[in-house]
């Protein structure tokens, strides 16, 4: 058998790193520093879709390790 990939650990450090940065994005705002909420809060969106595609290619993965 395969030794899998760190699918789980992986998508979670996504997910965290972006909730941190959308967090991040919101006090930006709060704070008055408006530059800069746009691409952290794009950076935000991009961890979060990256760690769906995360869980989607896990969930592929797992289907062709069972066949």
């Amino acid at each position: 058998m395969r030794q899998q990939p760190p699918f789980a650990s992986l998508s979670a450090a996504l997910a965290a790193l972006g909730t941190v940065l959308g967090v991040l994005a919101v006090q930006l705002r709060a704070n008055g520093y408006e530059p800069y909420v746009e691409s952290v809060a794009t950076t935000s969106v991009l961890m979060w879709t990256t760690a769906c595609l995360t869980v989607v290619t896990w969930f592929r993965y797992r289907q062709q390790s069972s066949d």
